[in-house]
């Protein structure tokens, strides 16, 4: 296991994407919490709570919960009676009520009610979401100081203007994901799932299908061509890529198509219709079905925001 994760550590590429120091302005819970981007939350101080299984676990100040790529999370903010309860969707069109981002850094991370956000991507390759195809699900990491310090200084760096600020954001990201996998294996954490999910590191014949689907989004994507890319036979193909993967070819395709379509919404102007063709939808209304269907908003409203906590 241990040399599997020195392949992970090598073939990570990780990005930094937004930090946000935030205070809750009110109790509330969100039922569906689901970024396509993995999402971290350190609670200085006040009440969060992150539900795993049927318990409702309350963090304490410090502890970090962390949400992988693409899982759904009932994350619950602040204490007290009343607590509404909203759907992602609900939230995102009133987030406005719940929080605040804090722009000062003088008061970081001083307030009452605050936790720090971060998000990042973590890919193999640049060809697959890392933690989302371990299937690792929502967890807490409770009181452990070097990560805790990690995140910290990631925040300050985020309100500084200093010079080479983006590449100091970028190594303190790596040393955060590698933070975190180095918390998976010293408190034996999900450890079969990644045993039965490292699969990929060892058949070179799966990376050259993440690949050729990373490169050709827009094409054809089919079992046909993705056996010929492998150079295994058609009959053959969905069932080694969901017995390396845990999920078929086509819902893998689907996914990371709409992964794509996430990032040209917030990254660029073009039209929904643009952004489907793109991904390797000619019908725009089928797209934004399965958008929806997948994020649980429409692609107009995830184009609206930036991120969760970009109050």
């Amino acid at each position: 296991m241990n040399a599997d994760f020195q392949k992970v550590i090598e073939a990570l590429d990780i990005k930094f994407l937004r930090a946000r120091y935030v205070q809750i302005q009110r109790p509330f819970v969100i039922k569906n919490f689901c970024d396509v981007d993995n999402a971290l939350f350190l609670l200085h101080k006040g009440d969060i709570s992150l539900r795993i299984g049927e318990e409702l676990i309350e963090a304490q100040e410090g502890d970090i919960l962390f949400i992988p790529a693409g899982k759904q999370a009932y994350i619950a903010y602040g204490k007290g009676e009343g607590a509404e309860e909203l759907t992602y969707e609900d939230y995102l069109a009133r987030r406005d009520e719940f929080f605040l981002s804090v722009q000062d850094g003088a008061l970081y991370p001083r307030l009452e009610d605050s936790f720090s956000y971060i998000t990042f991507s973590a890919r193999i390759f640049d060809a697959v979401s890392f933690f989302a195809n371990l299937d690792i699900p929502p967890f807490i990491i409770s009181r452990e100081a070097g990560l805790q310090r990690q995140v910290e200084d990631i925040m300050r760096e985020e309100f500084e203007q200093s010079i080479g600020k983006e590449r100091m954001l970028k190594n303190k990201t790596e040393e955060l994901v590698i933070g975190i996998l180095r918390y998976i294996v010293a408190n034996n954490l999900f450890m079969e799932k990644l045993a039965t999910n490292m699969n990929y590191f060892k058949d070179p014949r799966l990376i050259d299908i993440l690949n050729y689907i990373k490169n050709y989004l827009s094409g054809d994507l089919s079992n046909k061509v993705l056996a010929s890319v492998a150079n295994i036979s058609e009959d053959y193909v969905g069932q080694y890529f969901k017995a390396m993967m845990g999920i078929n070819p086509q819902d893998y395709i689907e996914y990371q198509r709409m992964e794509k379509a996430v990032e040209l919404l917030r990254t660029t102007k073009k039209s929904i219709r643009e952004i489907g063709r793109e991904v390797g939808y000619k019908d725009t209304a089928y797209f934004c079905r399965r958008f929806k269907m997948m994020f649980g908003i429409s692609a107009g409203k995830m184009r609206k925001r930036t991120s969760l906590m970009n109050v």
